[in-house]
């Protein structure tokens, strides 16, 4: 049940936003547990949310889903200190339990949500190829007109996803996603910490790379640059500081 939101348009019925996140996996190239990543969730989140929509949490698999270490702002490396909104959400007990407890993406009825947005983190590069049922819910949200939106890594998806003709939904479309640039800054920061030996890849494949290889248009911003792009009813974000921007052209999209 939702709770009163005095920005709400119509409050016998919000715009309802289907959020997705990568259920956990282990890195191929690294060996890493990986997951999702905090503020391509919360960021959006509270965008949303603090527009009148309702938000519901699903995953390809349903259950727990966990996080990647470096987005939570509480992690040794103080990596993600600087994010108060994922410490809000963090600390506030029926969020988490919603995080430990989502949906799978097979029962997302789409006649009850007005647009998918799909979560990035490391796990979707290693999951997303498999998550059949995603794949498909995502190309029919978008065949039906409805927002269809992913960020940073989440746009791995559309490498996989086709059309009804057999078409990459992203062939044409002009969109963004983790760039090669920042691919690069990722790997020297490994190997200058040590986590990887100098040379090797944190990711077995690269999103701008794969998707220019299907007809998109890749676009970004540079690197770490606040960036979302909207293609029509299909809205990209560049990476983790984009949640709020791919958040608001959602919010464009759909109106209040």
């Amino acid at each position: 049940m939702s709770l009163y939101n005095p920005n709400r348009v119509n409050p016998q019925r919000p715009k309802r936003i289907a959020l997705v996140i990568a259920n956990p996996a282990t890195s191929s190239s690294t060996g890493w547990p990986v997951g999702f990543w905090w503020s391509e969730v919360t960021h959006p989140y509270y965008v949303l949310t603090e527009a009148g929509y309702e938000v519901t949490f699903f995953s390809p698999d349903g259950g727990a889903c966990v996080a990647d270490a470096l987005s939570d702002p509480n992690d040794a490396s103080g990596y993600s200190r600087h994010d108060l909104i994922s410490q809000g959400f963090l600390h506030t007990p029926e969020l988490l339990a919603r995080i430990a407890n989502t949906t799978p993406v097979q029962d997302l009825v789409s006649a009850d949500y007005d647009a998918l947005l799909v979560a990035g983190g490391q796990a979707p590069m290693f999951n997303f190829a498999n998550a059949h049922a995603l794949q498909q819910q995502f190309a029919a949200f978008h065949a039906a007109g409805k927002v269809v939106a992913a960020l940073c890594h989440g746009v791995a998806l559309l490498a996989f996803t086709q059309t009804t003709t057999g078409e990459y939904l992203a062939s044409g479309k002009t969109i963004t996603g983790f760039s090669n640039q920042e691919e690069d800054q990722a790997d020297q920061a490994a190997w200058h910490y040590g986590w990887l030996p100098s040379g090797q890849s944190i990711m077995p494949w690269r999103i701008e790379t794969r998707l220019q290889e299907i007809g998109a248009n890749f676009v970004h911003a540079g690197a770490w640059q606040s960036y979302a792009v909207r293609d029509g009813n299909l809205i990209t974000g560049q990476q983790n500081f984009s949640g709020e921007a791919t958040a608001r052209l959602m919010i464009e999209a759909l109106g209040r």
